[in-house]
């Protein structure tokens, strides 16, 4: 009898686990890549020259000291420090070199990256998607993303990571982005959960693919050839919670959307998007925004976002612009006496208008063995002389998923390598903003951008690709004489060694422009890249 319901619970269990197995379906998708970058110099400077702005403990330019001469002599200016004391209280100082800094030098290294998406497939039409992504590191490097970093202060340091939901350190382990249901009921598709966003249209202006993702509830259907989606999403939340006490309210970010998708037929597809975009995270705590001057409590903005992609045999054309319109709201006098001084308009009910643009017009003509092709991008900048009562660019940009080349405005670079400052940068806080030229980074902004492209496929599994692109600024700072920020030469070869299988090699160089000069009569210095990437997808 023991025997019988041994065997009975035995295959019980087996059913128990067959049912499970019969219930859901599992998909996995995903890539790695293992690459190796060097690159000449970490700065466009030629020389040491430095000046000093002097930091409070909450990283807040305060004054400048005085320019120093040679690199590395900040000890004698300690003692100017207690002079100032007594405008701001005792803080624990810190500094920020702007103006120049220290002469670039080499950096060379291996970094990897793993992302794997899995669905679990619940029944027909209901899923769970999820993606994470696992070490991703520099091989052998420093990990962490800490508020001091090798005993100096990190200005870089960010809790989250712009590019995921969790923070960097987590990724250089193991971080999920993405955890929602996605479910195609009779009325349409609904998603709920964390997903990718700002994914509309093009390649330009979106951060879906390198982005971080965000918390949201979308609902998509189709009507004959066109796609009606409307979408609400919570990028920030600074309600009081257990993890965060807080004494504030109504402080968070979100944006509300509506779009529709026209697809006639397999070579045209035309969208509009419209959005609302409230930003109050500066009312949680003022000295955390998340624009330039001027220093905003709240901000709204409508964007009207249109788009379109057509090919025409061998030709293939899309473009897209984005529009973005409101204002900014001081709700609150300045409690620092130095910044009311310096910005009067700042005072309670001061509104700034808020207007920004952005374009982007690409062709491709593909023949088979060769190919070419023009790119076309805009993004407006700020207009120095109405930094207070006007935002002309800061609202929206170029995305992170746009990176045209391997230098300029590459966001795989600067996520790696880190920007490329030139003279006449400032810490990039509150209220110096604009007071010093944006380093060359990862998103495109405050530019004019031009490209051509020839490639030329000499077997099937071999491509190889020469691009020449010009950059220039649509508004300079105030420390700023010059637009160009340069031409850069690009040529890339990927050869696909299986089905899943490249490798990429390609090589950058970089002809600085005198933006970089910033006000300083010393001369910058190229740049160049060599970069190799293995890349496995499954």
């Amino acid at each position: 009898m023991k025997r019988f319901w041994l065997a009975m619970l035995s295959l019980g269990l087996v059913l128990a686990f067959s049912a499970s197995a019969m219930a859901v379906d599992v998909k996995f998708s995903g890539s790695f890549y293992a690459a190796g970058m060097y690159q000449d110099m970490t700065s466009f400077r030629s020389t040491n020259e430095d000046s000093v702005y002097l930091l409070d403990s909450t990283y807040r330019a305060i004054a400048t000291v005085y320019p120093l001469y040679t690199y590395g002599s900040l000890g004698g200016t300690l003692t100017t420090f207690g002079v100032l004391s007594s405008l701001r209280g005792l803080y624990d100082y810190q500094y920020e070199r702007v103006g120049g800094g220290s002469v670039g030098h080499s950096t060379a290294f291996y970094y990897q990256r793993l992302r794997v998406e899995t669905d679990f497939i619940v029944s027909p039409g209901l899923k769970l998607v999820t993606r994470f992504d696992a070490l991703e590191r520099i091989w052998g490097g420093v990990r962490g993303d800490g508020p001091y970093q090798g005993g100096f202060v990190n200005y870089n340091y960010d809790p989250s990571d712009s590019q995921s939901a969790g923070t960097r350190t987590e990724r250089q382990n193991i971080a999920f982005d993405w955890a929602y249901i996605d479910y195609i009921s009779p009325i349409g598709l609904f998603q709920v959960g964390y997903m990718e966003d700002n994914g509309w249209g093009t390649v330009f202006g979106d951060n879906a693919i390198n982005g971080a993702s965000v918390g949201a509830i979308s609902y998509t259907v189709p009507i004959g050839q066109f796609y009606i989606n409307a979408k609400i999403t919570k990028a920030n939340d600074n309600s009081s919670s257990a993890i965060a006490p807080s004494s504030t309210t109504d402080s968070d970010n979100d944006s509300y959307s509506a779009c529709a998708i026209w697809v006639p037929n397999k070579d045209i597809q035309i969208g509009l998007l419209g959005a609302y975009k409230r930003v109050a995270s500066g009312r949680a705590d003022v000295y955390i925004n998340p624009y330039s001057l001027p220093a905003m409590v709240k901000a709204y903005a409508y964007t009207v976002n249109p788009y379109f992609k057509a090919k025409f045999g061998p030709v293939a054309v899309e473009g897209e612009l984005n529009y973005a319109i409101g204002k900014g709201k001081w709700e609150g006098a300045p409690v620092d006496p130095l910044i009311a001084l310096e910005y009067p308009d700042m005072v309670d009910g001061y509104d700034s208008k808020i207007e920004n643009l952005t374009g982007y017009l690409s062709a491709v003509a593909d023949f088979g063995m060769f190919y070419g092709g023009a790119t076309f991008a805009y993004v407006s900048g700020d207009v120095a002389a109405t930094a207070i009562d006007k935002l002309e660019g800061g609202f929206i940009d170029g995305g992170v998923d746009f990176q045209p080349c391997l230098l300029m405005f590459s966001n795989d670079r600067n996520y790696w390598a880190g920007s490329i400052p030139g003279y006449g940068y400032a810490y990039s806080g509150m209220w110096l903003g604009s007071q010093g030229p944006t380093p060359n980074g990862g998103v495109m902004s405050n530019a004019w951008f031009g490209q051509g492209k020839i490639g030329v496929r000499p077997i099937p599994a071999l491509d190889i690709m020469a691009s020449l692109s010009y950059a220039k600024a649509d508004e300079i700072p105030t420390t700023v004489l010059e637009k160009e920020y340069g031409w850069e030469i690009d040529v890339t070869g990927t050869y696909k060694i299986t089905n899943n299988l490249s490798y990429m090699l390609g090589g950058a160089y970089l002809f600085t422009g005198d933006y970089y000069k910033g006000t300083n009569l010393n001369d910058v210095k190229d740049n160049f890249l060599i970069i190799n990437k293995l890349t496995l997808t499954f």
